[in-house]
């Protein structure tokens, strides 16, 4: 298998669980990582290059997944709007489009860049903040997607959000060293993050379809395929 790998903070715990749960399963033998952020990963995907990956929320419309996302709740701290000129983040898809539906202006950030900006004190929007506020519902960004091997992500997905990963120390430092961000700021930002993609998150997402289509933002859409 060919996994997309979005070496980004909020999937973190994702990258120390899948490591652990390759060891002990047949699982590691086929298990291959291809690099990039969402916007390539979401095209890599789309033309069946990678078998596997978080993949934008828009983009995930029609793909096969296992409930498992990127999920912020309320603020996310990762996607912000930053007052200056309009300005699309490249490395996004989801994001740019949750700016334009809830009419912020000013220029998107994401991943690591957004969370250093966030904690620099630096002005900014929530941008999944606001939809909590605008919506009372949480705001999938991504969701783990699969063209194939349905049974080993099915069980791997359930075994993810089973119980809580903790991040070894040295991978914690690792990701502070890469990332320039502080161990605590890191610990601090994934308490905003969760995984698990329930009814709520459902609706939150079906939600945030709805409303790209009624504006015009994306194209028609076939029913989801949920298994």
């Amino acid at each position: 298998m060919i996994f997309g790998k979005i070496d980004f903070i909020n999937l973190l715990p994702f990258h120390v669980f899948i490591k652990r749960y390759a060891q002990t399963t047949q699982f590691h033998q086929s298990l291959h990582y291809h690099k990039g952020v969402p916007s390539v990963l979401n095209r890599e995907f789309a033309a069946h290059r990678i078998d596997a990956a978080f993949i934008s929320s828009i983009t995930a419309r029609n793909c096969s997944h296992f409930n498992v996302g990127i999920v912020a709740k309320k603020e996310v701290l990762s996607v912000l709007s930053r007052p200056n000129a309009d300005k699309d983040d490249r490395d996004s898809a989801t994001s740019n489009l949750l700016a334009r539906i809830l009419d912020i202006h000013g220029e998107v950030l994401i991943g690591d860049k957004a969370l250093r900006y966030y904690y620099s004190g630096g002005e900014h929007i929530d941008l999944g903040g606001i939809w909590h506020e605008r919506t009372g519902l949480p705001f999938v960004f991504a969701l783990l997607c699969t063209h194939h091997h349905s049974n080993e992500l099915r069980r791997l997905s359930l075994a993810f959000v089973s119980k809580k990963v903790k991040i070894p120390y040295y991978i914690l430092m690792e990701a502070s060293r890469k990332s320039n961000l502080s161990p605590a700021q890191i610990t601090h930002y994934l308490t905003f993050i969760s995984y698990k993609v329930g009814v709520k998150e459902l609706r939150g997402y079906k939600r945030f379809l709805k409303e790209a289509k009624a504006k015009g933002l994306s194209p028609s859409m076939r029913k989801i395929r949920y298994r």
